[in-house]
């Protein structure tokens, strides 16, 4: 008896309607997300295990139960890790159900965190997400408060200034951590530098890149690619469990929050972080928008205005170093990526 190791393309249906049995009989949805997936067949063709990938992450691990104890699943990751290295990803992550886990460590993957009963996100990197968290600063001194804010500034307007100058005025220290991921047409190193020049009058703010610990297409693809509410939520609390491990390194007792009503998974974000921060013992504090003319100043209203050319409109709705890089030379290809999108708006 031998068994055929081989990627299930997207154009196969039967081995996609196979993979969603066997996945189903697991007790796992199949992402909606993927971006390659292969299996074991038995002699009869049949699906007895399988797995994927979705950027440098790997997910929706399967073994039928009848086979178990064949060394399925290491034939399975390790074929996923070669498809990652031949696509130059060195720094892997992985998903699979917590009876799993300690199994994959055995493969090499590290646990960062878990969702109880639902699932583990782990890493090939031993210590990597320690030397992520070590390399944070500063720390507190004794009777000083903390405070963190996670924001994509997509870019950076008054609206994400507003927030900060609060969470400034009300604790010692403000950790700010700025999307690292490359989502859309204005590049992370621009979001960050407008940022940090946005911010750079507070003394008491720190500004760090999330690299792909949070909110990131590895933690959470939910934020950039549309899913399920229950997915969405799922991965939430994935996320603000990543963070509860940061803030407990950092010292942070309340993450700030901007009021959020267009954006329908920010808004999702915020209610699973309004239940699940308290429980970690940090205080969440959702603050209102920012408003000009009556409505809210946002970083979609900002792209829609670059986008249809009306740069005049957002000199009242960012700071001057972000108006200044949009109007001035060094914004133009970036102006022109804007323009060249289709949709500007964070669903």
């Amino acid at each position: 008896m031998s068994n055929t190791l081989t990627e299930i393309p997207g154009s196969d249906r039967r081995g996609r309607l196979q993979v969603d049995a066997l996945l189903e009989r697991e007790g796992i949805r199949r992402d909606g997300n993927l971006d390659y997936t292969c299996g074991i067949f038995d002699d009869d063709w049949e699906l007895i295990a399988t797995g994927s990938c979705f950027g440098s992450t790997i997910r929706c691990l399967a073994v039928s139960g009848s086979h178990r104890g064949e060394g399925l699943l290491n034939q399975i990751v390790s074929h996923l890790v070669e498809v990652q290295l031949a696509r130059g990803s060195t720094h892997l992550f992985l998903y699979t159900k917590p009876d799993s886990a300690q199994y994959l460590s055995d493969l090499g993957f590290y646990e960062i965190a878990r969702v109880p009963g639902s699932l583990v996100f782990m890493e090939n990197r031993r210590g990597g997400f320690e030397r992520y968290c070590a390399a944070l600063a500063p720390r507190p001194q004794a009777g000083q408060s903390a405070a963190g804010i996670v924001m994509n500034a997509n870019p950076f307007t008054l609206g994400h200034r507003h927030l900060v100058e609060r969470a400034a005025r009300e604790n010692d220290v403000v950790h700010l951590f700025v999307l690292s991921e490359e989502s859309g047409p204005i590049p992370s190193a621009v979001r960050r530098e407008l940022v940090e020049q946005g911010v750079q009058d507070l003394p008491n703010v720190f500004c760090h890149a999330t690299g792909p610990y949070l909110i990131s297409s590895a933690t959470f693809p939910s934020y950039f690619l549309k899913d399920s509410d229950a997915v969405i939520r799922t991965q939430a609390e994935l996320d603000l469990r990543i963070f509860c491990q940061i803030a407990q390194r950092l010292g942070i007792q309340r993450r700030y929050v901007g009021e959020e009503r267009a954006s329908h998974v920010t808004r999702l974000y915020n209610e699973v972080m309004g239940q699940k921060l308290p429980e970690a013992g940090i205080q969440c504090v959702e603050i209102p928008r920012l408003t000009r003319d009556g409505a809210a100043v946002s970083a979609s209203a900002v792209r829609q205005a670059i986008h249809d050319g009306q740069l005049d409109r957002i000199r009242d709705w960012v700071p001057p170093s972000t108006y200044d890089f949009f109007t001035g030379p060094r914004g133009a290809s970036v102006r022109a990526a804007i323009q060249r999108e289709a949709d500007v708006i964070h669903y």
